[in-house]
């Protein structure tokens, strides 16, 4: 089997290592926190806010795609953004809540953020 023509692989072709190596940047962990909140959240890339460029917004979805995180669908100048939830808890089950409670046991942490002392 290979991707589809989006770049979607196929549920039996995601790898959990793919996975973890994109759940690694705390920006694409964002990405996909903010889609988790919402089971049924479809986003376009832009409704999040990332402190990265054009260019690197672009890299890091594709590494979701690639991955098998989320889903993208193509709108003429824009795209849609999904978490693949049904196929991810097929092919690693609890892996979605494992990453919600830990994002709820450290938010800082998760994403990325760093704290001040004061």
């Amino acid at each position: 089997m290979m991707p589809d023509e989006n770049g979607h692989p196929d549920v039996g072709e995601m790898e959990i290592g793919a996975i973890f190596a994109a759940l690694a940047d705390p920006v694409r962990r964002k990405v996909v926190l903010a889609l988790a909140a919402d089971r049924d959240c479809i986003r376009h890339c832009s409704a999040f806010d990332l402190p990265v460029t054009k260019a690197t917004r672009t890299h890091h979805f594709r590494v979701l795609r690639k991955s098998g995180l989320i889903r993208q669908v193509d709108l003429g100048n824009s795209r849609t953004n999904q978490l693949r939830w049904s196929d991810l808890e097929r092919r690693f089950p609890d892996l979605l809540r494992l990453l919600a409670a830990e994002a709820a046991a450290d938010p800082a942490r998760t994403t990325g953020e760093t704290t001040r002392a004061g």
